[in-house]
């Protein structure tokens, strides 16, 4: 039988991850790694898309039940890929690796946007890292563990080149490594803290309003997905590579996937 991790032991490890990953572009020697971030990027795509569509959208479908409404559960699919559209719509955007590579290469690239304030992108990431504790802690309440682990997979692929852009955008704005450490702590506790909240929350949910956090949360992992690998690709230079790691990291999503399946653990 599987053992299922606790919320605190799931909220210290992507403490540690973001923490980390934070730290690397403080190094200013490696602070223009343009070329791994994006390949990071493209894997963690890769990853959310699949996990999206194969993990979290049907499991909140299986839990919300058969009862539940057709509209209702797209609308909660719609809800979160919305929510996140607005957010970038608003200034408050999550993708903070495009102003770092813009920083390091000029491509030239008509759709790369620079906030204004560098606050508000911080304030971005922080929300975006806040709804990744928000799938996490409503996998472990679903009490599958097997469907908290590929959540918990899929958060951490794309968790490391996030932070790694936050440390990075951070040195850049601020031009020191303390208060852009400042930054990357600031975003590193969003998602345990949202983890904890979230899980302690849902204890009185019923299952179909617990599906319905599910589906809510795998419209932002489509949103992020997207938005984050279609600069890429779109790129003449390394489109095509970009397309490549998405698929095949998608690929091994679904490999993994099936592999729990088999062992009884999704």
């Amino acid at each position: 039988m599987a053992i299922l991790p606790t919320p605190y032991d799931l909220a210290i490890l992507t403490l540690a991850v973001s923490l980390i990953a934070g730290a690397i572009p403080l190094q200013r020697a490696i602070a223009n790694s343009g070329a791994l971030l994006q390949r990071l990027t493209g894997i963690a795509a890769g990853v959310l898309i699949a996990s999206a569509l194969l993990v979290v959208i049907p499991e909140g479908f299986h839990i919300a039940g058969e009862d539940s409404q057709g509209l209702a559960l797209g609308g909660a699919v719609l809800a979160g890929f919305i929510f996140m559209l607005i957010l970038e719509g608003s200034g408050i955007g999550h993708a903070v690796h495009e102003e770092h590579h813009d920083h390091s290469h000029s491509h030239g690239h008509d759709h790369i946007h620079h906030p204004n304030n560098s606050l508000m992108v911080i304030i971005g990431l922080t929300i975006h890292a806040a709804t990744d504790g928000l799938v996490i802690g409503a996998a472990v309440s679903s009490a599958s563990s097997g469907v908290t682990m590929l959540v918990l997979l899929a958060v951490l692929s794309h968790k490391f080149p996030t932070a790694f852009s936050v440390g990075a955008f951070s040195l850049h704005e601020r031009g020191e490594a303390k208060s852009a450490f400042r930054d990357v702590l600031v975003f590193s506790l969003a998602t345990p803290v949202m983890i904890i909240l979230a899980y302690t929350l849902m204890q009185d949910f019923d299952a179909h309003l617990l599906g319905l956090v599910m589906l809510f949360s795998g419209g932002t992992f489509l949103y992020v997905a997207t938005v984050d690998v279609l600069p890429d690709i779109h790129n003449p230079e390394n489109g095509r590579a970009a397309l490549v790691n998405v698929l095949l990291c998608a690929a091994m999503m679904l490999g993994i996937i099936l592999l729990a399946g088999d062992l009884g653990l999704h």
